[in-house]
């Protein structure tokens, strides 16, 4: 079950006027866009998850990737 709280808050005119038309615009509630911006500026940043390493598989091949013909020799030497 979920619980709302009531709350008043001071919005300066402007920004309220555009929260309204941003709210008409996505058929969604001035409480929804508040919301969604109170969760998006509270989310925990994450940090980037480094990249394991790419895996090799021991060819000897070395290929001029800039080399088209090269790289059409290489492939049909299998």
């Amino acid at each position: 079950m979920a619980f709302h709280m009531k709350t008043t808050l001071v919005i300066d005119d402007g920004v309220m006027r555009a929260l309204k038309r941003k709210a008409a615009e996505e058929s969604r509630t001035v409480s929804e866009l508040v919301e969604t911006a109170l969760r998006m500026l509270l989310r925990e940043k994450q940090e980037p998850k480094e990249l394991p390493p790419l895996p090799t598989f021991g060819s000897e091949l070395l290929v001029d990737i800039d080399d088209r013909d090269a790289l059409y020799r290489a492939m049909e030497e299998d």
